[in-house]
């Protein structure tokens, strides 16, 4: 059997990537590239008030994402890169290059936890690769998606080269780490499964929820932290304590995204709103909606159109599940910084990944949530 090489991979016009704006906020100069090499991109990074050398080491982890995407072929290096081009928050290399301060001393860390960091990030975008071929998207980041730009195979194929380069950048820091990686991606894998089981599932409840969202979303956030940690030389109790923060941040990041995807526009959130509603995914705003309108349940439970999805963000957001989902979300900032109080770490570190987790559940006040 034969194939025409165009259909598997059709040409696509050159990359144009926009300003990233719906990053967690800070100096957007964070983002800027200087020098002859720089991309033509600007990346609007995670900011930590106190860590004013994490802007540096951050621009580091971009120069690494850059070169661990290059290969012998231009179209691949092409593809790969598409999603690092198009800029992000890099809040999972920001958790572990900010455990690996917890270590002590002002400055940038070392090579090895910048590694640690990138290898984290290409399996964040290994997956994003992935979900949108599951998802249909046709754009991530304000840019076309790479299922969209080119083609399904193409996405797929590219992902898993992305996930390839992050397995063989965590080998070459030792045995464990490399174990941690892959034992994340299968959590990851783990995490979707359970969502994809449960689609237009009105019956989906608050435990079915936390599993998906511990594998597909914490459970990266919690390797981050471990592996900066482990390479940044923490000791056992303080690598353990350091994970469960990495583990509790994940939940209110998924949970406040799941949050704006029901009160954020299009425009702030870089790809369609309401997304989830429309494809069966109940997120936990919903699930705590369905248990009293019965308009919503009788709405739920099939796909939906442009109105049909319009009104149940509307329902969703009518009765209060939104605050209720954000108080549980709440819950977890409180865990994550009771977390940093047992890993007796750095007290400028300390301080920081505080105010980080809370800077995270406020994402939503741009949205027009009320404050809790």
């Amino acid at each position: 059997m034969t194939f025409g090489t165009s259909s598997l991979f059709p040409s696509a016009p050159p990359s144009r990537h926009p300003t990233e704006t719906n990053g967690l906020g800070g100096d957007p100069a964070c983002g800027d590239w200087r020098g002859s090499d720089a991309p033509p991109y600007r990346v609007h990074m995670t900011v930590v008030e106190g860590l004013p050398w994490l802007a540096e080491d951050l621009v580091r982890v971009e120069t690494a994402l850059r070169e661990a995407v290059q290969t012998g072929d231009p179209f691949l290096t092409d593809v790969a890169s598409h999603l690092i081009a198009a800029g992000g928050k890099r809040i999972r290399p920001a958790l572990a290059l900010c455990a690996g301060y917890a270590a002590g001393g002002d400055g940038s860390v070392s090579d090895d936890v910048v590694t640690g960091a990138v290898a984290v990030e290409l399996v964040h975008l290994g997956s994003l690769y992935h979900d949108d071929v599951i998802d249909e998207a046709s754009t991530r980041r304000g840019v076309e998606s790479v299922n969209q730009r080119w083609s399904n195979i193409v996405a797929i194929l590219a992902g898993d080269f992305l996930l390839a380069r992050a397995s063989s950048l965590a080998a070459s820091l030792g045995v464990e780490v490399a174990g941690i990686l892959a034992a994340t991606i299968g959590e990851l894998c783990q995490g979707q499964v359970l969502e994809l089981q449960r689609l237009y599932d009105v019956n989906r409840d608050e435990a079915a929820y936390f599993g998906s969202i511990e594998g597909k979303t914490a459970a990266l956030m919690a390797s981050a932290c471990r592996i900066g940690a482990i390479v940044g030389g923490l000791d056992r109790p303080a690598v353990e304590a350091m994970t469960e923060y990495g583990r509790h941040v994940g939940m209110v990041f998924q949970i406040v995204d799941d949050v704006l995807d029901l009160t954020a526009t299009d425009e702030e959130l870089g790809k369609p709103s309401g997304l989830d509603l429309a494809e069966g995914i109940y997120t936990l705003p919903v699930i705590y909606a369905l248990r009293d309108s019965t308009e919503l349940r009788a709405l739920l439970g099939q796909p939906l159109d442009g109105d049909a999805v319009a009104l149940g963000r509307r329902l969703t957001c009518a009765n209060g599940s939104i605050t209720t989902a954000l108080q549980v979300a709440q819950t977890h900032v409180d865990s994550a910084v009771a977390s940093l109080a047992e890993a007796k770490v750095d007290d400028t570190v300390t301080d920081a990944l505080t105010r980080l987790s809370r800077q995270i559940l406020d994402r939503v006040r741009p949205a027009g949530v009320a404050s809790l």
